[in-house]
């Protein structure tokens, strides 16, 4: 029963996420954009503490799904 309530209450709490997002990283990555709005690859870094080597492969993974734009160094969602 208690595992029941936890669920339901966090799943009346998450935002509605598109289901191509397969991993946590991307799912954190996508909220943040939707957050934010536009930010660099710079501000994602240091908001979320990940490293470059990561984010560069999630937001290429993110824009090839069509969620994600870019333009130069700046990524939104699409």
């Amino acid at each position: 029963m208690t595992q029941q309530l936890l669920t339901r209450s966090a799943d009346e709490t998450t935002p509605d996420l598109p289901t191509e997002l397969d991993s946590t990283s991307s799912k954190l990555v996508y909220l943040y954009l939707r957050a934010a709005g536009a930010c660099t690859v710079d501000e994602l870094q240091a908001s979320l503490d990940m490293k470059k080597i990561s984010l560069y492969p999630l937001l290429k993974s993110l824009s090839k799904k069509g969620l994600v734009d870019s333009e130069g160094e700046t990524y939104r969602l699409a």
